[in-house]
């Protein structure tokens, strides 16, 4: 250390003013350089790897070889447009982000010429000294010259969610990140204790390199995503599929093989769904646009997805469920009487204790008594998660006196006697010990947040203070604290419970306090489960209880990871929101981490969600959007695979039996292009009351199915119209393409009507835009083949008759599909 400390020319006082900034100067501020500067080019490119949009670009080029160079341009087009709205609305969401966490800007405490001041961690250069506590995070990478209980997160860095013990002391220099116990690094955050430490690293000098974590880093991908890319591959090997079976009937039948050639070719056009990353991205990005006016800053898209699957919210009280307005209403002695002098000792100890406040803290400060006169401060045991207590060894007059506050079950089992009224003190046995435990589940009970006071007097101290050293404790009695429920969480609570979405409270509060929250806002508590009687089970044991359980007390940061992993291992999508240093872990656990804006860093990072107002309705509302944005995907998905399928299937069983192609190869093509144009309103359309009332889940077993039925059903009413053309009307090659193209594309158009609604179109109209394009292309295909353009794609005019007998088989065809799609979701009542 000496040495580190030589060679950075610092001292324990910290450094010189002057030097400081000549140093900031030469080396730059310390902050790390955001993936956004990556070339815009670069990062678009980065966004072609998905296996659809190279299939589409393989049908781009394709188009191109046949010299179908307007199908090959709208494919471009749409590929363009899909990967840059995606690029924007992620920039745009970052770029939102990024002015949120410089108006909240991490701030560090350093010493400079000695004195400590709060400075802009941007500000920090090798050669400071930093002193960090509970709830900061690490502004750099830095060696502990001390430390006292220090604990640190480092699951930014190495994706362990446990607390790391640090102090100072010799490390192997080859000892891995994991390993480095004298050493603190840059994003990770302060859980316990306190330290002093000399920073030797800043900005991309850092473990952290030159790596924007969190705003700017994908996340990992999610249900949705991995299922598109399921059913791209899906389509793909389908496609393969189809495409040499065509060939190969073809070449058995010795047709020109650049005819057969060119059909195979437009039969894969016309099997890939062009519109897919486009529908995707438009719904994605309205729906995270519409999210916006709501005040949520929606940073990764598919998260808006991740909403509308959700059916498990977890989430801690205060703040949420209550005002995060914390008051103090009273203090008592170990006799229930109203006592001021239980109220001094508060306020002794929140006033001596460093690191991060508690609002209780602060409740207590907020009385401004001027008992602290005289007294200093010796050492100190700061808060942490596991003792879920805070002491503070005081002075004065000779006298020395550890106060130590915290949660009364963790401090009556460390106290051996009582104070009374009169300041006497009287042993306490089992049978008082339980008494003041039962006074504290009364108050808990009454929706009060209790503290334990306790002391004791220090003969000597020379060693450090350990945890040990609270022991043989004097209990002093109770502070009761209220945190008024937030009467607007009773209409969000009810709102998500009748959207499907169950609420589970986890929280480090008392039980009985989160059980009266719940039922003041009348959410129902089918199961609570603390965290000792957790730490008890094992991980199936917990799968079994997690289920009917309804809230969780008295949790640790890890426990609350392990929470979030069993309820996803029970095939729950599972929704986190939290704010604090520990909430961290729980977020990245989640399917979707939701924050808010006055959280901690650490906290704000790891979300995919950010709330500007703390308030669940937000969550309601996204909930909504998030289905919103799902039903409309998963209609443009049946309507596309199903027509697709269905008429590509009956191209290729037509070639084996007629003399002549069935549609050639620019017809296809235009056919998919109408069919396309038709579809483009999709992200406006309205969605089904019945799928925004419950959580909405991707089915690739339910597409796969949907193809085969209504694919099947449209090839039977094109063979149906084979037979009129071939044996009713004896067409010969142009006048059955003809006759075909008309019919399948008003066919696969208008069952559109259909197929987007599972209660008829009377119950739920669609979109003024979708009727009027989708009516449009109907029209444009019918009337197409009596106009000049129509001798180019190869269409001759056809006769009345066979006007009328389409148009019958069309009227047949669309009854027959709506009798299929309403039996169909009776018995798949899923996505």
């Amino acid at each position: 250390m000496e040495s580190l400390r030589a060679r950075l020319g610092s001292t324990l006082q910290g450094l010189p003013e002057q030097e400081a900034a000549s140093r900031l100067e030469s080396l730059g501020p310390n902050a790390l350089e955001a993936r956004r500067h990556r070339p815009l080019p670069l990062e678009l490119l980065l966004r072609l790897g998905n296996p659809l949009v190279l299939v589409l670009l393989v049908a781009c080029g394709v188009s191109a070889v046949v010299h179908d160079l307007t199908s090959s341009a709208i494919i471009a087009v749409i590929v363009l447009i899909s990967v840059t709205l995606d690029f924007v609305q992620e920039h745009r969401a970052s770029d939102a982000a990024e002015r949120l966490r410089g108006a909240v800007a991490l701030r560090a405490r350093v010493l400079r010429d000695g004195v400590e001041q709060l400075r802009p961690a941007t500000e920090l250069v090798p050669g400071d000294v930093v002193l960090l506590a509970t709830g900061s995070r690490v502004p750099a990478d830095a060696r502990l010259l001390e430390s006292h209980e220090l604990s640190v997160n480092e699951s930014p860095l190495t994706g362990e969610p446990y607390p790391v013990e640090k102090a100072p002391g010799l490390v192997p220099a080859e000892a891995p990140l994991a390993e480095a116990g004298n050493t603190v690094f840059a994003g990770t955050s302060v859980l316990g204790g306190t330290g002093r430490a000399l920073v030797f690293a800043t900005g991309r000098d850092t473990e952290v390199g030159g790596i924007a974590r969190g705003l700017e880093a994908p996340g990992p991908s999610t249900a949705f995503e991995r299922d598109t890319r399921r059913f791209s591959l899906m389509l793909m090997r389908l496609t393969v599929l189809m495409v040499l079976f065509v060939l190969l009937v073809n070449l058995t039948l010795e047709r020109p093989l650049l005819e057969s050639f060119l059909f195979a070719m437009a039969l894969a056009v016309g099997l890939t769904p062009e519109l897919l990353p486009m529908v995707v991205s438009v719904t994605l990005a309205r729906g995270a646009l519409r999210l916006a006016d709501q005040e949520v800053i929606v940073k990764r898209l598919s998260a808006v997805h991740d909403l509308g699957c959700m059916d498990v919210l977890c989430t801690d009280k205060t703040g949420t469920l209550t005002e995060a307005n914390i008051r103090l209403e009273h203090t008592e002695d170990a006799d229930s009487q109203r006592s001021e002098r239980t109220l001094a000792w508060a306020y002794l100890n929140s006033h001596f204790a460093t690191g991060l406040r508690s609002p209780m803290d602060e409740a207590i400060l907020a009385r401004r008594l001027a008992c602290t006169e005289g007294w200093r401060k010796q050492d100190e045991l700061p808060f942490d998660f596991e003792r879920r207590r805070v002491s503070v060894l005081l002075e004065k007059d000779g006298r020395r006196v550890l106060v130590v506050k915290g949660a009364p079950e963790s401090l009556l089992s460390r106290c051996e006697a009582r104070e009374a009224a009169d300041g006497t003190v009287w042993a306490l046995d089992e049978a008082a010990r339980g008494r003041l435990q039962a006074r504290a589940d009364a108050l808990a009970e009454q929706g009060f947040r209790v503290l334990g006071l306790a002391w004791r007097d220090v003969s000597s101290q020379d060693a450090p203070m350990s945890p040990e050293d609270e022991a043989e404790l004097v209990f002093a009695g109770f502070a009761s604290f209220l945190d008024p429920p937030k009467q607007s969480a009773r209409l969000a609570l009810a709102g998500l419970r009748d959207a499907g979405v169950e609420v589970k409270v986890v929280t480090g509060d008392n039980a009985r306090v989160a059980v009266h929250v719940c039922q003041e806002l009348g959410l129902e508590v089918r199961g609570v489960l603390t965290g000792s009687e957790l730490a008890l089970l094992d991980d199936p044991g917990l799968r079994a209880r997690a289920e009917d359980t309804t809230i969780f007390a008295r949790v640790s940061p890890s426990q609350k990871s392990r929470i979030l992993r069993a309820l996803r291992q029970r095939g729950r999508v599972v929704g986190y929101l939290g704010d604090g240093i520990n909430d961290a872990p729980s977020l990245h656990e989640a399917d979707v981490g939701i924050s808010v804006a006055g959280a901690v860093d650490v906290a704000r990072e790891a979300a995919a969600l950010l709330l500007l107002r703390q308030e669940l309705g937000v969550l309601h509302d996204g909930v909504q959007e998030g289905r919103r944005t799902f039903g409309n995907v998963m209609k443009y998905i049946r309507m596309g695979t199903s027509s697709n399928f269905g008429n590509m299937l009956s191209m290729a069983l037509a070639s084996l039996v007629l003399p002549f192609l069935p549609m050639l190869p620019i017809q296809i093509l235009l056919n998919n292009m109408l069919y396309d144009v038709s579809e483009l309103a999709i992200p406006l359309d309205t969605v089904d009351a019945e799928q925004l009332a419950r959580p909405t889940r991707w089915d690739l077993r339910f597409v796969r199915i949907y193809m085969a039925v209504f694919g099947t059903l449209s090839s039977v009413f094109d063979a149906a119209t084979f037979m009129v053309l071939l044996r009713g009307f004896h067409a010969d090659a142009t006048l059955f393409q003809t006759g075909w193209f008309m019919e399948s594309l008003t066919t696969q158009v208008l069952v559109i009507f259909i197929i987007r609604t599972r209660g008829g179109v009377a119950r739920s109209p669609p979109a003024r835009l979708l009727l009027v394009s989708s009516l449009g292309v109907v029209v444009l295909a019918n009337v197409l083949p009596f106009t000049p353009l129509g001798h180019v794609f190869g269409f001759v005019p056809p006769p009345p008759a066979i006007l009328v007998s389409l148009g019958a088989l069309v009227a047949l065809y669309l009854g027959c599909a709506e009798v299929l799609n309403r039996a169909f979701f009776r018995r798949f009542d899923t996505a």
